[in-house]
């Protein structure tokens, strides 16, 4: 259990790594800097747009809104660009300190 999620810390930790430098990626459109940064900046807002104490709906919000910026953000990358980025962290994570 406790391998399981270390292995999970790791690919995130990678996984938010990749994402980093698509962000910083010349190729990267603009529509998805938006909206991964929405989304991003949705997650450390103080307030939410529908408060949480209101039951279902307040709890959903954030997991329907977070989830769905970051798929729209993500989808508008090229391909090739996700690859690169994904490449440059293996051989980041590869090379010895």
């Amino acid at each position: 259990m406790i391998d399981k999620l270390k292995s999970l810390a790791r690919q995130l930790k990678t996984e938010l790594e990749v994402y980093r430098l698509v962000l910083r990626h010349p190729q990267t459109p603009w529509l998805a800097k938006v909206l991964l940064g929405l989304a991003v900046g949705y997650l450390l807002l103080p307030f939410d747009l529908i408060p949480d104490f209101i039951p279902i709906l307040g709890q959903l919000d954030d997991l329907v809104i977070v989830p769905a910026l970051f798929y729209l953000g993500v989808r508008c990358v090229p391909i090739e660009v996700v690859v690169e980025c994904r490449r440059e962290v293996a051989a980041r994570e590869a090379s010895p300190r």
